[in-house]
């Protein structure tokens, strides 16, 4: 058998002595004691469940609990489900890479876009080659022109240590 997880006081676990109580249709029942409240849902077989336990008095509801952590459940299933996590995919270059190449990684950035990630662009400065920033900087903007029609620039190419990176992300629909 599953064990559940009381996320909600209930029963002999709430220790307000008055409470707001809703009966398990919905209607307001007023402030009453707990004693008076827990007898209300004896005789209805049904369980007390403190539904706002921050308010003056707290929030009492009478209800069948399991039934209740059943369907909280499966709404948080159903909202994982539609969650999508977005990776980020990086693409790296250096100074001297051909245009061809660009092209080339280009193209297989268009595939990562296309399937919702964004793609992280690294041009590597090595040694002397750090004295060609603006060959980096052309090879970001080259790549990012070749992908305009399915990819915004979410970060600009910025020059960070030794690499110059830029974010690229999908186009919102």
């Amino acid at each position: 058998m599953k064990i559940i997880k009381y996320k909600n006081p209930i029963n002999t676990e709430i220790r307000a002595k008055e409470v707001r109580l809703i009966s398990n249709d919905g209607e307001q029942l007023g402030v009453v004691s707990l004693d008076e409240a827990m007898k209300i849902s004896l005789e209805e077989n049904l369980d007390l469940v403190m539904i706002a336990p921050k308010a003056k008095p707290p929030v009492c509801k009478i209800m069948d609990y399991h039934k209740f952590a059943y369907e909280q459940a499966k709404k948080e299933k159903e909202a994982r489900k539609k969650q999508r996590t977005i990776t980020v995919k990086e693409v790296r270059f250096s100074p001297t890479t051909e245009d061809h190449d660009v092209t080339i990684k280009a193209n297989q950035a268009r595939g990562f876009l296309n399937n919702g990630d964004k793609v992280k662009v690294t041009v590597r400065f090595r040694g002397r080659e750090r004295a060609y920033t603006e060959n980096g900087l052309e090879i970001l903007k080259s790549f990012a022109e070749k992908l305009e029609d399915v990819c915004q620039i979410e970060r600009k190419p910025k020059l960070e240590g030794r690499n110059m990176i830029m974010v690229l992300g999908p186009k919102k629909v």
